[in-house]
């Protein structure tokens, strides 16, 4: 079994940056708030269907996840002897074995392969956890998002309805490596 909440691995981005994908800890809410204030204004909408600000509740939510039926991972680095949060990913049981699937990846780092790696994590562990299927709600102009579940390599359907993108993902009955 996958303990997901002490999950942590080391990837290398197309960069060669090395980051850690690990799961949240409720010490991690100063590197989300840090991480939240240098999104874009449009990161914010695309991810959260309208410009949001952080509250109480969103550290409760966030950082305090139980890691049965919600589970957040983090990717961060080291920078200048100190580790930031540069990306974030979550699932939430919405179902018998359905849940919906969100990322977050910093404007800096985008296009380096980084949400492709949080869905193949999250994938694993939802697997592990008896989960066969992912759903997510995508804006038509994220196109970025709408490649990544398109190119992960799983079967993907997609439905276009009140202008939203509903997505699901059937995940493979078995844990990748």
């Amino acid at each position: 079994m996958i303990d997901a909440r002490h999950y942590s691995t080391t990837e290398t981005l197309r960069n060669g940056l090395e980051v850690c994908v690990r799961a949240i800890r409720p010490d991690d809410w100063d590197r989300v708030v840090e991480a939240f204030h240098k999104l874009d204004p449009e990161s914010i909408y695309t991810r959260f269907f309208s410009f949001k600000k952080l509250s109480d509740n969103d550290r409760k939510t966030f950082c305090e996840t139980d890691f049965d039926h919600r589970v957040t991972l983090i990717v961060t680095l080291i920078v200048d002897g100190r580790e930031i949060a540069i990306a974030s990913a979550v699932y939430v049981r919405s179902g018998e074995g359905v849940a919906e699937v969100a990322f977050t990846v910093e404007e800096d780092y985008h296009r380096l392969g980084i949400a492709r790696r949080l869905l193949s994590h999250l994938g694993r562990i939802a697997v592990d956890a008896g989960i066969p299927t992912f759903v997510a709600e995508v804006l038509p102009q994220n196109m970025a998002m709408l490649k990544v579940f398109s190119a992960c390599g799983w079967p993907v359907t997609t439905k276009t309805e009140d202008g939203t993108v509903h997505v699901t993902i059937s995940l493979p009955s078995t844990p990748a490596g």
